[in-house]
Order: structure tokens, then C-alpha cells, then sequence
């Protein structure tokens, strides 16, 4: 089975923490770019941060910048988001995505598979 579970999402109060994993059914995945996407109510979804194969190259919403951090973990793999400084705004369910290329990809109807998603709410 081809799979992406993402964990690590709950309740954190503005200005906290929260560190989302994403965890890969094979090591296929590790070859693989992979990104974290969130969708608020009433929103479209939008890429947040997203990673190449191995880690060389990252990308970032400009919402997030300088708050978040991907990585990611090919032993294990696993992919990561450190949620730093969270906000009000940064609620929405998160999503883990993978994409058939070394190379990271910025819009959604790109990427090839897809976690079932986390919520992430942020209290005011």
C-alpha cells in the first residue's frame, strides 16, 4: 500500500509549538519531494514549506517564513514540520503530499499522493 500519515496535530496557544511528522509507507517515498499544504475553513489549499529528495532545497510560504521549518528523515522515513511562533491564522488541517520527482513542486494538483490530514488549531 502507498500510504502518508501525518501526526503530531492538536491544540497549541498563540506563540507555541507544534511539530507535525509524516510518515511514508516505503522507502520508495525517501526518492521522492514531498510538501506540507494546510487548508483553513473557507479557504483554498496552499502550500506552506516543501522539501526535495534530500533535503538540498526547501521552499516556504511567505506566511510562514521564519516560523516554520520542514525536514526530513530518509531513514526513517519520516518528513517533519516545526510550527514555530503559532497564530491565530495557522489554524487549518494539514496535509503531507508527495510528488514522482527529486525536484519539489509548488501547487497542488501536482503532487501524486496525499496524507488524510491533521488539524492544527491555534487559540487566541
Amino acid at each position: 500500500q502507498v500510504q502518508l500519515v501525518e501526526s503530531g496535530g492538536g491544540l497549541a496557544q498563540a506563540g507555541g509549538s507544534l511539530r507535525l511528522s509524516c510518515a511514508a509507507s516505503g522507502r520508495a517515498f525517501n526518492f521522492y519531494a514531498k510538501g506540507w499544504f494546510r487548508q483553513a475553513p473557507g479557504k483554498e489549499r496552499e502550500l506552506v514549506a516543501a522539501i526535495s529528495w534530500n533535503g538540498g532545497s526547501t521552499h516556504y510560504a511567505d506566511s510562514v517564513k521564519g516560523r516554520f521549518t520542514i525536514s526530513r528523515d530518509n531513514a526513517k522515513n519520516t518528513v517533519y514540520l516545526q510550527m514555530n511562533s503559532l497564530k491565530f491564522e495557522d489554524t487549518a488541517i494539514y496535509y503531507c503530499a508527495a510528488v514522482s520527482s527529486p525536484d519539489y513542486r509548488k501547487s497542488s494538483n501536482e503532487y501524486d499522493y496525499w496524507g488524510q490530514g491533521t488539524q492544527v488549531t491555534v487559540s487566541s
